[in-house]
């Protein structure tokens, strides 16, 4: 049996990985300025959350939830202190595709409406009801095209409002910085008004926090930048540091019920040690701190790059955007200068979403590559 052709892949095979710098076969070392989508949040195989996963996996891997498991309490426990979102409750499920539909369909158990407002590039997953509010036709298959979604651009609240106004709009799912789109975001001027008018006219107010939460942009999650309260709150990618793990924070405002939302994987002894363990690290190194700082240490360094358009996004989830095509850029970063960054649907930006643990040496070694690369593709 061969493996179903579905991306395009790099000549590397990685073995090893430490931090943030990935061992090939061959032994040739990488920096990760990518952490696989932004996924690796504490670092590649962090001591301590190998330690926890370790004695988790040789004493039970999984039961079902069916039976109590202290561990989700925990995880909820410690979620909640470190988000500030103590009165939220959690579902747990495994991606998060599945974090966005659960979203979706607890939005629509709530108020019974069906259609939804999302926003020009947004990337919400790859499932039923979250690929169909993903601005992306090619990915999109007619079961998906079913579902009643109307698409707008971010920052223009005047047609948000009229489409809330119609009264069948039963969500709003807006990611808290678009990843896959490009690094765009709503202003806090759009983000307040938004939870404003969902409030109006009884909409849930969803925000996709897969990529931009945990840290990533400064602050736990990066709706929390516009002093705003979400519905519902989607979270995976750097909640399990690589381990499958996703869930939704939940607001007091629903309530629930047995057969209301489920799950087989979602919640295991050893995902719930993963992100227990995530959320350990990110308190005990004070990761939010370091996130801060090397953003800052980023802004300036970057300065030195001739050419750069504008740095878009927040903290540690960054675009640098060019006025040409990055591909043959970020081809030479990774076989030539030995770098991990990432793409976009805006093909003039290179992603940066390197574990919350990168240092300002590693800034340094990114923009002295950046320089050289783009001098040497001049020639």
């Amino acid at each position: 049996m061969n493996l179903f052709n579905v991306y395009p892949l790099y000549d590397i095979t990685p073995v090893k990985a430490v931090d943030c710098t990935i061992i090939d076969d061959k032994g040739v070392e990488y920096l990760d300025l990518y952490s696989g989508h932004g996924v690796i949040s504490i670092g590649h195989t962090q001591p301590d959350y190998v330690a926890k996963l370790k004695n988790q996996i040789d004493n039970l891997g999984f039961y079902s939830n069916a039976i109590q498991n202290p561990l989700q309490v925990e995880l909820a426990q410690k979620l909640g202190k470190l988000s500030g979102l103590e009165d939220y409750e959690l579902f747990l499920c495994s991606s998060g595709a599945e974090a966005n539909e659960n979203a979706l369909k607890l939005a629509s158990f709530h108020n019974g409406k069906s259609r939804v407002v999302a926003f020009d590039n947004s990337f919400h997953g790859r499932t039923s009801a979250a690929v169909a509010v993903t601005d992306n036709k090619k990915i999109v298959a007619p079961i998906n095209a079913q579902q009643e979604v109307t698409f707008l651009p971010l920052n223009q609240i005047e047609l948000v409002e009229a489409e809330l106004a119609k009264g069948d709009v039963t969500a709003v799912i807006i990611e808290g910085i678009q990843g896959v789109g490009g690094l765009d975001q709503g202003t806090t001027e759009f983000f307040q008004a938004l939870e404003k008018a969902c409030k109006k006219y009884d909409v849930v107010l969803i925000l996709d926090e897969v990529q931009s939460g945990y840290g990533r942009s400064g602050k736990f999650f990066a709706f929390q930048h516009h002093g705003i309260n979400a519905d519902i709150i989607s979270v995976a990618k750097g909640m399990g540091n690589g381990f499958p793990v996703g869930a939704i924070l939940i607001s007091p405002k629903f309530e629930a019920s047995f057969g209301l939302l489920g799950t087989t994987f979602g919640g295991s002894h050893l995902s719930c040690a993963a992100g227990i363990a995530v959320l350990d690290v990110i308190e005990k190194l004070d990761l939010q701190k370091n996130v801060n700082e090397v953003y800052e240490y980023f802004l300036e360094k970057i300065k030195e790059v001739d050419g750069i358009k504008q740095v878009k996004g927040k903290g540690l989830m960054l675009g640098v955007e060019f006025d040409f095509d990055v591909a043959a850029l970020r081809k030479k970063l990774i076989i030539e200068k030995h770098i991990f960054t990432g793409s976009a649907n805006n093909k003039n930006l290179l992603r940066i979403l390197p574990p919350l643990t990168v240092k300002k040496a590693d800034i340094d070694t990114f923009v002295k590559a950046l320089k050289e690369s783009l001098e040497e593709l001049k020639n």
